[in-house]
């Protein structure tokens, strides 16, 4: 393959992995890892063939189209360290859209706007997808202080995998609950800055 093609390749990948991360809805994220895994994985092992067969005139770009096609295996078969490095730069990127939102609902011009619960709120499109699967949050206030706890997605579970989010809270009993579970299993969840943590639900 050509070095345009492959370029072309990762850029197609990326494109996938991000619709992925942002767009996709949960119940169809598995199939779609599966169809990628599966596709990656025969071209994987057809690339192989063909390095083997030109071992004695092996050729550089041999070399890298077989590299390129197996490094895409791997970050998409494994796909944590991928999602987490998207998620930390969404995370940047999208803080103060964040932060606005928060303010807005401090300010009580946005509250649950779904029928069939009092705490979801869907986001208008002028917002970008800051939180993921729908673009939706969940609005929680302390019946007794007021103080509020505001959920933005990064994963909704299918099946037995776990929940990711970013929360706000400013709601003192939530912030004891949230450094519990942070002792207990700190390699998923982690306070991010004041007020703002990672979870992770099981």
């Amino acid at each position: 393959m050509k070095i345009r093609t492959l370029i072309l390749i990762v850029l197609i990948w990326v494109m996938l992995t991000l619709v992925n991360y942002y767009y996709i809805p949960f119940f169809f994220i598995v199939l779609n890892w599966l169809g990628m895994s599966l596709v990656l994985l025969i071209w994987t092992i057809v690339q192989t063939q063909k390095t083997i067969k030109e071992r004695n005139n092996l050729s550089k770009q041999r070399i890298i189209s077989t590299l390129t096609i197996f490094v895409l295996f791997i970050f998409t078969f494994y796909r944590k360290p991928v999602n987490r490095l998207i998620e930390q730069a969404d995370w940047r990127m999208f803080y103060s859209k964040r932060i606005g939102v928060i303010n807005l609902i401090k300010e009580g011009k946005l509250t649950p706007n779904e029928g069939w619960n009092n705490w979801t709120y869907e986001l208008p499109y002028e917002f970008p997808i800051i939180s993921n699967n729908g673009n939706e949050i969940e609005i929680t206030r302390n019946d007794s202080t007021k103080n509020m706890t505001v959920t933005f997605w990064i994963f909704r579970n299918y099946f037995n995998a776990p929940s990711t989010y970013f929360v706000y809270t400013d709601d003192q009993i939530e912030i004891s609950k949230i450094e519990d579970i942070i002792k207990n299993n700190p390699e998923d969840n982690w306070k991010i800055t004041n007020n703002w943590y990672r979870r992770c639900h099981k």
